[in-house]
């Protein structure tokens, strides 16, 4: 038995290391590895959430701080395994307390988004089946997770009462999807809200803030691309309910989706706009795909396989915009060369 149990885990060490170098230079080996560490830092941190709510129990009024300690473990560990920065602008907003905080849902990815947001003092909202799941069912059970049945209109109406008096007396965050569901959408977007949690809101009078992470479809589509990278986010400022009535929801849900739209779009702007600058104003020296993370540490000790000839081809792209520095067409190779014969002045 210990001897099949060491082949196993020599078997295993070695599939994995192969993975990790093969990593930093094929794609659908970084998706792999990547995907397994993801899946992993998971089971690590719902562990230690046991542990975390365990603990925190012992303390009155504590134990809800415990989404926000797994959430800053879960960002820490897989954040530095998977080579993502989350960075977040308005995070004054997230002090509004009591308040549901209302994100796009992207993909299974938006949990690392999610660890970025999570306050102290947070509960979350998740269907009924997530408490069979092992570790992280236990985990979410302790730490106060409101589990909805989303097949029983009339159970979760009443869940949905319960939580609201549970919020405005514990003065705590919930994180919401008003998508309901992963959108995987390739470009800036949102899916048509559920109003579920806009019922929630205007019965218990609680603020919204909207909380919106941009695309990152470039980074991670699900399939294929799992690549390292930065992922942007932005909270809101609150939008309040108080003396709304069941009669303003369509009104509301509107105004939410209305104001995460345009925030998405702004996210891609600035990018484009990044992308723009970096074409008109190339640095002279082309420069290297990076990678981070585990991947990153892989591709450092065998490089990330580009061809001489890639580079040397952004040498001569360096190279030629450097010479023209020019603002005309011509000068970025818009205009044939009998164009510009034509278009030049008989003398």
């Amino acid at each position: 038995m210990g001897r099949i149990l060491r082949s196993i885990v020599s078997v295993g060490s070695t599939s994995f290391l192969l993975l990790t170098l093969a990593s930093a230079r094929s794609q659908k080996a970084r998706y792999r590895l990547n995907s397994i560490l993801y899946f992993l830092s998971l089971g690590v941190c719902s562990s230690l959430g046991v542990v975390y709510a365990l603990v925190l129990s012992l303390f009155p009024g504590k134990r809800f701080h415990t989404n926000f300690l797994v959430a800053r473990s879960f960002l820490t560990i897989a954040g530095t395994l998977l080579g993502y920065k989350v960075t977040l602008e308005g995070s004054e907003h997230l002090n509004t307390r009591p308040a549901l905080l209302l994100m796009n849902h992207q993909s299974f990815l938006d949990i690392l988004c999610v660890s970025r947001i999570a306050p102290p003092a947070s509960i979350i909202m998740a269907k009924k089946e997530l408490k069979l799941v092992p570790l992280l069912g236990q985990f979410m059970w302790l730490s106060g997770t409101a589990f909805i049945d989303r097949k029983n209109r009339a159970s979760a109406i009443k869940t949905m009462a319960q939580i609201g008096d549970h919020m405005r007396k514990h003065q705590l965050s919930m994180i919401m999807f008003p998508e309901g569901t992963r959108s995987y959408l390739a470009t800036p977007g949102l899916l048509p809200f559920k109003k579920g949690a806009f019922h929630l809101a205007v019965q218990a009078q609680l603020p919204i803030v909207p909380v919106v992470c941009e695309n990152y479809y470039r980074l991670f589509d699900g399939r294929t691309r799992f690549d390292p990278g930065h992922i942007r986010m932005s909270a809101l400022p609150p939008i309040e309910t108080k003396g709304m009535t069941e009669a303003d929801i369509g009104t509301l849900m509107n105004k939410v989706h209305d104001t995460m739209i345009k925030e998405l779009v702004r996210f891609d702007e600035e990018l484009d706009r990044n992308d723009v600058n970096s074409a008109l104003h190339p640095t002279n020296k082309p420069q290297p795909y990076r990678l981070y993370g585990l991947s990153g540490l892989a591709a450092r000790l065998i490089g990330t396989g580009q061809p001489k000839r890639h580079i040397r081809k952004l040498d001569k792209i360096a190279k030629d915009q450097k010479q023209s520095q020019g603002t005309k067409p011509e000068d970025f190779g818009l205009v044939s060369a009998d164009q510009q014969q034509t278009a030049a002045p008989a003398l």
